[in-house]
């Protein structure tokens, strides 16, 4: 019964319209008060979710991410994304993976990464003879590799999700994860979210002969302008770029912890659109910073709720009884994993990203253990596909801003996206079924076996 009460009260609150984090909060105090538990008991899991010293790196990495995104950084990346391979059938879109890959290095959020590129190249594309649905889907699904890069907070909080993970993986003992490790398993998946969206690009731009002209006739291919227009453009974008490799190297050589590495980027950030660039305005800067105040506090509420959610949950013992579930289903890793994958999928259809990771990272991971998965790639599965349910409704805020700033509406992004959904799921299917995707990087770079 106690079950029920958190589940339907949780569907319920959602059905209503209700933010997922304050739909979590009611719910667990629901199952608190069918239970006869005490609400200090609430409040202290919730507040002990929220005090975490490594959380710090969340704000900072969210602040760093605004101020590259209101400082003009995306403008520089774009020229030099335009100069390598605007000159192809499909410049523009090609141009575009490229430009928003990068950018979501710079940024680390999906969101922002959409609000950039998208604001820059989706009215340009449409401009020049591209469908605005064509420019909104290369938009929204390209931005989706910003979830797995060094600068993305949503690392730091899978971080905290796994804690307590532990288990035994060809020998070796797995006890939580390490934020370094994440990092640099990020970098090999977005190589291939770039590739497998570059060539669903390529392949749909030829397919309805893009670009066209009024008449619907295809347009003549531009010239390429040289590879010292290439050189130049990416000179101009290495300091917004940089910020990547000073993370990756902070940590790497061990000068500074992950928190610390994000309060580096953020200084870097200031000191590169004010002094350098000189591009960020007083206006703009009041808009980072209550921006970036408003989604960590959106994110610390989950992260306290979630931590209520956990606890409900062991008390219930829900993780026991769908691992149970699934391994009565199936023994076998490559099914176990397919299953959860599909699972992961449906989920985002409901929950945001934050809040996905929260709740399904104490259900699936130790499963994933069981089934010889170690916490790092597991990592990389679920964070891209949390970022997969950015890009469908009703929770696809992702889309929701590209189809905003194309000035169409979701169902005619949605009628031509499957092609671009279809490529991010090939990317999944990789990180699921190859390891060495998200852990030979890391292995490499630090010396030690990551899993």
């Amino acid at each position: 019964m106690a079950l029920t009460v958190l589940s339907l009260g949780f569907l319920v609150f959602l059905l209503l319209g209700m933010p997922v984090a304050f739909a979590i909060g009611l719910s667990c105090l629901l199952t608190f008060a069918f239970e006869g538990l005490p609400f200090e008991t609430a409040i202290q899991m919730m507040v002990s979710g929220m005090n975490v010293f490594s959380f710090l790196a969340i704000p900072f990495f969210i602040f760093s991410g605004e101020l590259m995104l209101h400082g003009g950084i995306a403008d520089k990346i774009v020229a030099f994304a335009r100069s390598l391979v605007g000159h192809w059938r499909g410049g523009l879109g090609l141009a575009n993976v490229v430009a928003s890959t990068l950018f979501g290095g710079v940024s680390g959020s999906p969101v922002a990464d959409t609000s950039a590129m998208g604001g820059v190249m989706i009215p340009v594309m449409k401009k020049e003879g591209y469908g605005a649905d064509y420019a909104v889907n290369v938009t929204t699904h390209a931005s989706l590799s910003g979830a797995l890069m060094p600068t993305s907070h949503n690392m730091i909080i899978y971080a905290f999700a796994a804690q307590g993970a532990a288990g035994v993986i060809a020998g070796n003992t797995i006890r939580g994860v390490s934020i370094g490790d994440l990092m640099f398993a990020g970098l090999v998946p977005v190589f291939w979210i770039m590739v497998c969206m570059l060539v669903t690009a390529y392949t749909q731009a030829v397919k309805h002969g893009y670009p066209k002209r009024e008449d619907g006739s295809s347009m003549v291919f531009t010239q390429f302008a040289g590879w010292g227009q290439v050189l130049r453009t990416f000179i101009a974008a290495i300091p917004g770029l940089a910020v990547i490799l000073i993370i990756l190297v902070c940590v790497m050589k061990g000068i500074a912890t992950a928190t610390e590495a994000a309060a580096i980027a953020v200084t870097y950030s200031l000191l590169l659109t004010v002094l350098v660039y000189r591009t960020m305005t007083r206006q703009n800067l009041l808009k980072s910073l209550a921006k970036a105040s408003k989604t960590t506090g959106v994110i610390l509420l989950l992260i306290g709720v979630s931590n209520m959610l956990r606890y409900q949950m062991a008390y219930l013992e829900i993780p026991d009884t769908i691992e149970a579930a699934l391994l009565q289903a199936t023994t076998t890793p490559w099914l176990m994993l397919l299953y959860i994958n599909i699972i992961q999928i449906f989920l985002g259809i409901f929950l945001d990203m934050a809040a996905h990771i929260l709740i399904t990272t104490p259900l699936f991971l130790p499963l994933a253990i069981q089934m010889g998965v170690g916490p790092v790639q597991f990592g990389m599965m679920l964070l891209l596909n949390c970022a997969l349910g950015l890009v469908h409704p009703p929770v696809g805020t992702v889309q929701f801003i590209g189809c905003a700033i194309g000035k169409i509406s979701i169902g005619e992004a949605t009628r031509t996206a499957w092609p671009y959904y279809a490529a991010i799921c090939v990317a999944i299917t990789l990180v699921t079924y190859v390891p060495a995707f998200s852990t030979w990087l890391p292995s490499l770079i630090t010396g030690h076996v990551v899993l």
